[in-house]
């Protein structure tokens, strides 16, 4: 628990300065400014005062009570204060100072000396390197940043940079938007973004909470917290460093085709957390799920006096996935009565350049009053004749007696100012751009959604034999790379309850033919290494054998041909296998991320996998309504349903394999990679077979 981080009976500031060029100087400005009402304590060696505050010489004269430290003394001084720190009994720390790990392995080292002293005292630490935090209801603010600070508010914001808190607070200002609480983590050795999360979501102020994230400590910890509180309070969060990185060393298309974002994706959507991909968009979104109530729907109506401009606000909207509604009959003759002949009635409204603040007012009631119609966009460019303020006071009350949401686009600069500042002070989010405004209707549309969306949980497939997966894992004879013979992998993805074709392992011309005898022809024979990822590309696989001497003859052919080309690939076997005919080639794997677990991917298989690129990922485990988004957004989904010439294939049987192979992974955590490509969907009723499967697991096989 944070209680005493967040709600501390008192508070020392060890390092106050009495020059106003330090930074000690503005913590102690800063929190005697934020009208803390706790104790407040100042430290500093050289005693002194300031601000009518003794400032003491050490932390033992301090009375009681004191739960937090804020610490902005040069880094080489850090450990000796904690150690004071702990002696005295204070429990938390927020340690603004710099000269850590961010500097290089001498601040690393005292970072964790750093670290040790305070888990020694049971000291949690914020920080270090980082601006603090503030809270605007308690109030207090223990951060160095130049005043003035936020403004009181609704939103909580949580971040990885403490100069993008400086700027977030300065541009929130602006925009009217106020903050509940502000946290920033620093180099996070100690207290990191889920236990404050999971703090914050208790917080009766914050309704709204903003993350900026660089990465994520504990990622299993996060998707818990976060999909718990997400269905209380909306959560936005900016990940920064979304630029293709790949996984090093793959061994599989999953692997290559899979990223960092991938796995932050999939986390999110897990979790319900809303991912925006900017500052702006997110702070936008922000006012938004502030100050307006959720729709009940995505039907938007938009209002405005520029025909051009209502053009642009339904394509904007089109694009969020928004519907433009035909208006109701009695609103389109309610609307005649109000404007000009001339005006166009129908959605968007255009009520001409000369509409007065008044017909704004009656428009607006009246839209908002058709059933149909979930939102209004309200679009407000500079009238030529009246102030734009006018319009403003008219549909304000209007705005806020409503139970529907209404975004403003207040279109220009300066001459807005009057209006704008109306809008902010009466909490109606208002944007520059109709773009803007169309994307905050969307996410208050995405939100209401979320909300009305029951998470299931996900369920053991039946029918998989952990056991024998287990056997067959301690048999199998690990490569350099840490990949297993297919057969064996194959034999795994079995074991699970998805079915193989008929297969047997050669290692000689006549093994290879009595295999193709017994399983029946046609036949494939392909080579069983580990280490080959793309088998057509190199001759390592041969289709449609009709006989026992074409096995032969493909058996010789592919030694021979794979002894030519690597020395380092050692081929002493073939899989001589069952054909597969008819049905849909898809791809089904996973790979195990650093910091989310397991993701399972589906898509587009065969040949066409990497150029395609036609793939969507999804955290394990997967219950079946998350099976079934996966596969609906990709073109391999898409299609099992048919498609001109195709035949439908079995999607139930697929889904059934993504819950398994989802399963399959969590169950054996060493399992880094797998991928069963192609994956077969046969058609309606007759199945999956998993034709060709790799896997990858760490080198200790337990």
């Amino acid at each position: 628990m944070l209680e005493g981080l967040f709600h501390p009976r008192g508070i020392v500031v060890v390092g106050v300065s009495e020059n106003p060029n330090k930074l000690g100087y503005r913590v102690a400005e800063n929190m005697i400014m934020s009208g803390y009402p706790g104790s407040l304590y100042f430290v500093n060696p050289r005693g002194g005062e300031i601000f009518d505050h003794m400032i003491f010489t050490n932390l033992e004269d301090l009375p009681d009570p004191v739960d937090l430290a804020v610490i902005i003394v040069p880094a080489r001084f850090v450990p000796e204060t904690l150690e004071a720190c702990g002696q005295r009994g204070i429990p938390f720390a927020i340690i603004n100072s710099s000269g850590f790990k961010e500097v290089g392995e001498a601040g690393e080292k005292l970072e964790e000396q750093s670290f040790e002293i305070a888990r020694r005292y049971g000291i949690r630490i914020l920080g270090p390197n980082c601006i603090g935090m503030l809270d605007t209801h308690l109030p207090l603010n223990t951060t160095f940043l130049p005043p003035p600070g936020p403004l009181p508010g609704e939103v909580a914001f949580l971040s990885h940079s403490g100069a993008t808190c400086a700027t977030v607070i300065d541009w929130a200002r602006s925009q009217g938007l106020g903050f509940s609480k502000i946290v920033s983590f620093g180099n996070q050795i100690d207290i990191h973004e889920t236990e404050v999360l999971l703090s914050i979501g208790k917080d009766a102020k914050s309704h709204v909470i903003l993350l900026y994230l660089e990465s994520i400590g504990d990622g299993p910890r996060f998707v818990e917290t976060a999909k718990a509180l997400s269905k209380k309070k909306p959560i936005l969060a900016l990940k920064v460093g979304r630029s293709e990185r790949g996984y090093e060393a793959v061994a599989s298309h999953t692997g290559a085709l899979a990223g960092e974002d991938i796995a932050f994706d999939a986390a999110f959507e897990r979790t319900g957390v809303i991912r925006a991909r900017s500052l702006e968009e997110m702070l936008d979104w922000a006012r938004a799920l502030a100050w307006c109530p959720l729709p009940e729907g995505k039907r938007i109506a938009v209002l405005t006096n520029a025909g051009g401009l209502g053009v642009i606000a339904t394509d904007a909207l089109i694009d969020q996935g928004l519907e433009v509604v035909d208006l109701g009959m009695e609103t389109v003759e309610t609307l005649q009565g109000i404007f000009p002949e001339e005006a166009n009635v129908n959605n968007p409204v255009d009520m001409l350049a000369t509409a007065a603040p008044a017909e704004f007012a009656e428009g607006l009631s009246v839209l908002l009053s058709d059933e149909g119609v979930d939102g209004v966009l309200v679009i407000l460019p500079p009238p030529p004749i009246l102030h734009i303020a006018d319009y403003a006071r008219s549909i304000i009350p209007i705005i806020k007696a409503a139970s529907k949401p209404v975004v403003i686009s207040l279109m220009g600069g300066e001459i807005l100012e009057g209006a704008s500042g109306l809008f902010r002070e009466a909490k109606i989010p208002d944007y520059r751009f109709p773009e803007r405004a169309a994307s905050a209707l969307g996410v208050l549309v995405k939100r209401a959604k979320q909300i009305g969306t029951q998470i299931f949980d996900s369920g053991v497939p039946d029918g998989i034999e952990p056991g024998r997966a287990q056997s067959i894992l301690e048999k199998a004879v690990i490569g350099e790379s840490g990949s297993i013979e297919p057969f064996l992998a194959s034999q795994m993805v079995s074991a699970y309850g998805i079915k193989i074709p008929e297969g047997w392992v050669a290692s000689s011309a006549e093994d290879a033919y009595q295999a193709a005898e017994r399983i029946g022809y046609p036949v494939a024979v392909k080579s069983n290494s580990a280490e080959i990822m793309h088998k057509s590309e190199v001759g390592a696989i041969i289709l449609g054998l009709q006989d026992g001497d074409q096995v032969i003859r493909a058996y010789q052919q592919i030694m021979s041909d794979m002894g030519q080309r690597s020395s380092q690939i050692a081929v002493d076997q073939v899989l001589v296998q069952n054909m597969v005919e008819g049905g849909q080639e898809v791809v089904l794997g996973a790979i195990r991320d650093p910091q989310f677990g397991p993701l399972v991917m589906f898509g587009s298989g065969g040949v066409e996998i990497e150029g395609l690129k036609d793939v969507a990922f999804a955290l394990a485990p997967i219950h079946r309504e998350e099976a079934e988004k996966l596969v609906a957004k990709t073109w391999a989904g898409q299609k099992l349903g048919g498609y001109r010439g195709i035949q439908a294939a079995d999607r139930g049987a697929v889904l059934d394999a993504i819950l398994r192979i989802g399963q399959l992974v969590l169950d054996f955590p060493q399992i880094t990679e797998l991928e069963i490509n192609p994956l077969v969907a046969l058609p309606m009723g007759a199945g999956v077979l998993a034709v060709d499967v790799r896997m990858r697991v760490f080198e200790s096989k337990t």
